[in-house]
């Protein structure tokens, strides 16, 4: 009987080690692609030659590093302005309306910044609306006034900033919510105003929230394309797409790619540091929760209005003015053509997701499996896509497959004497590699916030039961994890339905979206077409987007 039970907890341990290994292999494979395309781009770039370096400094790059580091100062100003504001509001104070627009201040994250643009140039540019009817009023000429250009760089920053300032908003929100009375409190009984008080002590405790809000919307900002693109801002993302297709400098994509990656890994890793260095102080037993303000008259106003405009001309506004160029339109929704678009966003996005949520499971169910530095390590790669652009990871990808495809097809042809095209490069499944690497960051931390509510204690009964790793992973987390899992998908779904800078370098031949649609029309100022493929992709943006309001909704 005892050796009955020696071999079975052998061969349970056996099968134990043996599943261990196979989710091990699983998730440094992913961390492998996730650092794939860095590494192809790092290496394209030192071996294009010094000659493009020089030229590129001698020319271009001096201009896209200005452009670019102004977007980005523009940007995080404006985000923490909006965001750390409307946040203190709805938070500490209470006036008429502010269950309301505590929800409604998340809305804009719908938006993809570049359909903001579209709606906003139709709106203002020297053809838009406004100022039409301005010159027809006023009787002026065109060169009889002076109205702010919308397509420059300030202009971009705008349009960025309306649809980021959510990612301040919701974490400093959360920061405040967590916040003792006492110490703001103090401050007032020793003399200190509301807003010396909030300065000094509540600002403070919530930096590392508010900088990691700010520090994502910077990272979208250096990923964006099609804002810039469409407002004519040069910058690094124009910059590495124009060098692709408009000149066929594949050394000089490279090397613009490898300055981007340099600086979104930068931010990445100063992200990671101010994080590690954060300490948060939750609200105790003993520590009362700040009490909000009652503000009336005058002051209820103004926080009403200061709360409001976001709003408006962040979601309200764009919505009708896309609304109303659809209905002026020649595009047909349900024609063939625009089904053919909506299928394939449906079937990228679908997969994407699906592949992203795997390999998301493969990494976080490893490190909680086996603990440790080389988990650890492949769970860090793994996030590390979240803090690069779309064109870099295409780049990255397209740099090696094509090499491997063109080896191959050199191979066959003077072997056998027949051509075997590209096999990978320009197919649907590079493209799906790329959205993994961009968006598995997403859906691993929703991934691993379910899985931190699992005790470890539910492993041991169900490896005691005689459950393998995979055994247990099916038939303890995955239900439990259910929510979670939902929640990632449909983060990476929206995602991808947005994302268009990898799509517009990787996507197969006649193989278009939405995105790449509405990009094309606006391309060609068809700006009324390009509202009917925008205003579906923001209708489907708003489904996590009634989740996040959900969640807001319930902690208040």
């Amino acid at each position: 009987m005892a050796e009955t039970v020696r071999y079975a907890e052998h061969g349970s341990h056996r099968h134990h080690a043996r599943g261990t290994r196979v989710i091990g292999v699983l998730a440094h494979v992913v961390a492998l692609a996730c650092l794939l395309p860095m590494v192809a781009v790092a290496l394209a770039a030192l071996t294009g030659g010094t000659d493009t370096i020089a030229h590129l400094m001698q020319t271009v790059l001096p201009r896209y590093t200005a452009t670019t580091l102004a977007l980005v100062v523009l940007v995080a100003i404006g985000t923490f302005a909006i965001g750390v504001g409307a946040a203190w509001l709805v938070t500490m104070t209470r006036f008429p309306g502010v269950r309301v627009l505590e929800i409604a201040l998340v809305l804009p994250l719908a938006y993809p910044a570049y359909v903001l643009a579209y709606a906003y140039t139709y709106l203002l540019d020297h053809a838009g609306i406004v100022q039409s009817t301005l010159r027809a009023v006023m009787g002026w000429g065109p060169r009889d006034y002076w109205f702010p250009e919308v397509r420059s760089l300030p202009g971009a920053a705008v349009m960025l900033i309306l649809v980021l300032y959510p990612y301040v908003y919701l974490l400093a929100r959360a920061a405040f919510l967590q916040q003792s009375a006492s110490a703001f409190l103090a401050a007032r009984a020793l003399g200190r105003s509301p807003w010396q008080a909030f300065l000094r002590v509540s600002l403070p405790m919530a930096r590392p929230a508010i900088a990691a809000g700010v520090l994502l919307a910077v990272m979208e900002t250096i990923a964006d394309f099609g804002t810039v693109a469409h407002f004519g801002v040069q910058t690094f993302a124009t910059g590495i797409y124009s060098s692709w297709f408009s000149m066929a400098d594949r050394a000089a994509a490279a090397q613009l790619a490898l300055f981007l990656l340099g600086f979104a890994l930068l931010l990445a890793v100063t992200e990671r540091i101010q994080r590690g260095q954060a300490r948060y102080h939750g609200a105790g037993k003993r520590h009362a929760t700040m009490p909000p303000a009652q503000l009336h008259g005058a002051r209820a106003a103004l926080a009403f209005l200061l709360c409001i405009v976001p709003v408006i001309f962040g979601f309200l506004l764009p919505a009708v003015v896309l609304f109303e160029m659809g209905l002026g339109s020649e595009q047909d929704l349900f024609s063939p053509r625009y089904v053919g678009f909506i299928r394939n966003s449906l079937t990228l996005a679908s997969i994407a997701a699906v592949v992203t949520v795997l390999a998301a499971i493969c990494v976080g169910f490893y490190q909680r499996l086996q603990p440790g530095r080389r988990s650890a390590m492949a769970a860090y790669v793994a996030r590390l896509g979240y803090a690069v652009p779309g064109g870099v990871i295409a780049v990255g990808l397209i740099v090696p497959f094509a090499a491997f495809d063109n080896a191959v097809d050199a191979w066959m042809r003077a072997t056998f004497g027949i051509s075997t095209g590209l096999l990978l490069t320009g197919s649907i499944w590079l493209l799906i590699a790329a959205y993994m690497v961009r968006f598995l960051a997403s859906a691993l931390g929703a991934y691993e916030g379910g899985q931190s509510m699992i005790h470890a204690n539910m492993d041991a009964a169900a490896r005691s039961l005689g459950q393998t790793p995979l055994g247990t992973l099916r038939r303890v987390h995955l239900p439990i994890l259910t929510p979670s899992l939902l929640t990632a998908l449909l983060i990476v779904f929206v995602d991808v339905m947005k994302e268009l800078p990898a799509t517009l370098i990787m996507r197969p031949f006649n193989f278009d979206t939405l995105a790449v649609q509405a990009y094309r029309l606006a391309s060609d100022e068809r700006l009324e077409g390009a509202a009917v493929p925008s205003l579906v992709i923001v209708a489907v943006g708003l489904l996590p987007v009634i989740l996040i309001c959900r969640q807001v909704g319930r902690r208040s």
